[in-house]
């Protein structure tokens, strides 16, 4: 039950961030990493954002996500009851491979793809453009390395307590 409820949590907390995280340009160049490469070529040809574009490199997200999940997953992990590594490990690898498909399947697939707040100004009849999932994927095959070493690191910590 706890890990259903930490699960919800997360989820929501997820979708949250994601939904602030846009409605502007402003806001929407900040993940521009994550747009189709078309919808990147035409804000990046935009003179009033190419100011605000700032360059992140792909391992730099990997490791800031890392450490970010690493955290959330180590705080919920305390409030399972496990029996050593074997269970704290399963228990949090089941929950952040069930938020990672949360985030591909609901934020990314039915919400991003479909919403205008992730559109930007001059694109938002281009609907066709944000509809490329290859980005998505990519990002959702990083995620399952990425709650895979989380919850091995995770779980010999949490196991050790």
């Amino acid at each position: 039950m706890i890990l259903l409820i930490e699960l919800i949590i997360l989820c929501g907390l997820m979708f949250l961030l994601c939904y602030l995280g846009t409605g502007s340009d402003e806001k929407n160049v900040r993940s521009l990493r994550s747009y189709p490469d078309e919808v990147q070529a035409i804000v990046k040809s935009n003179p009033e954002l190419q100011d605000k574009i700032k360059a992140s490199s792909p391992a730099a997200t990997f490791i800031s996500n890392t450490l970010l999940f690493g955290v959330l997953l180590f705080v919920c992990g305390l409030f399972l009851n496990t029996d050593g590594f074997v269970g704290s490990f399963l228990r949090l690898l089941l929950l952040g491979e069930l938020v990672n498909a949360f985030d591909f399947f609901v934020v990314d697939l039915l919400w991003w793809r479909h919403t205008k707040r992730v559109r930007f100004t001059g694109t938002e009849n281009l609907t066709e453009l944000y509809r490329d999932t290859k980005k998505h994927f990519v990002s959702f095959l990083k995620g399952i390395l990425m709650f895979l070493e989380i919850a091995i690191i995770d779980g010999v910590v949490i196991s050790l307590l």
